[in-house]
């Protein structure tokens, strides 16, 4: 019963989540994208906004609820 209720709470997983990576952030859960430039991507989530500033930046995986930014991130800011 262990292994079903842990496959369900990851299908079913609602939590917000942000993975920093070298040259790559992975957001997962969020509601919106707000703005996207290659030098800024603004992502709203349900308590706030992150901002993601730097250069080159480019959106490498677009899902639902899942998105994958690159590019040479200098600043990672929650609001």
């Amino acid at each position: 019963m262990k292994i079903i209720n842990s496959f369900r709470n990851y299908i079913l997983d609602e939590e917000f989540k942000i993975y920093i990576y070298k040259n790559k952030v992975n957001i997962v859960n969020y509601t919106d994208i707000v703005d996207f430039t290659s030098k800024q991507i603004i992502i709203k989530y349900d308590e706030g906004k992150i901002i993601i500033t730097g250069h080159n930046l480019s959106i490498s995986k677009l899902l639902i609820d899942e998105i994958l930014i690159i590019g040479n991130i200098e600043k990672l800011e929650l609001r």
